[in-house]
């Protein structure tokens, strides 16, 4: 089982049909939607700044989410994929997006919707993004965002809820 612990009087809450992989840290005041999973060593750390998932969103193995105490917290919309290794910190995620594999995206920074950020990307904190693919470091938009960009990204979150049930359907055995 994940390890969900409380901290200062807030104790994470968790959506209905969400898979928690067994060495998954959740802690503090974080909400997490319905039919998420969350993988294993990811680390949601609502210690310090509010953690706020959507539904259906999948944050993938060794990934952290984090905020900075007093200046952040961190918001995830709906559709969402977080890669392997990625660091979200006390920034706004919007609907249908990809934080490619060990991506960086630092504090008070907003990615819209229909957004990706390509693996290994750095975001530098305070920056407000256009949808599209952004890449490097520090990222730049590569690509604009459009129909097929955001298509693209929603596919990846339904692949995850694919996933999750394979998972789920081995977890009483």
């Amino acid at each position: 089982m994940a390890i969900i612990k409380e901290l200062k009087g807030d104790r994470p809450v968790i959506g209905e049909r969400a898979f928690l992989a067994e060495t998954a840290t959740i802690i503090g005041t974080v909400e997490i939607g319905d039919d998420c999973s969350i993988w294993y060593g990811a680390v949601i750390r609502g210690d310090v700044g509010a953690i706020r998932i959507g539904d259906r969103v999948n944050i993938q193995d060794n990934a952290v989410l984090h905020a900075t105490y007093m200046q952040s917290e961190c918001i995830i919309g709906n559709d969402v994929s977080i890669g392997h290794g990625a660091n979200v910190h006390g920034c706004i995620i919007g609907n249908d997006v990809i934080i490619g594999m060990g991506a960086i995206v630092m504090d008070n920074t907003v990615v819209p919707d229909g957004t990706i950020i390509a693996a290994g990307a750095v975001v530098p904190a305070n920056q407000v993004l256009e949808p599209g693919i952004w890449a490097g470091i520090p990222a730049r938009k590569i690509k604009d965002g459009s129909e097929a960009v955001q298509a693209k990204a929603h596919a990846n979150a339904e692949h995850y809820l694919l996933y999750k049930k394979w998972y789920e359907s081995q977890m009483n055995l």
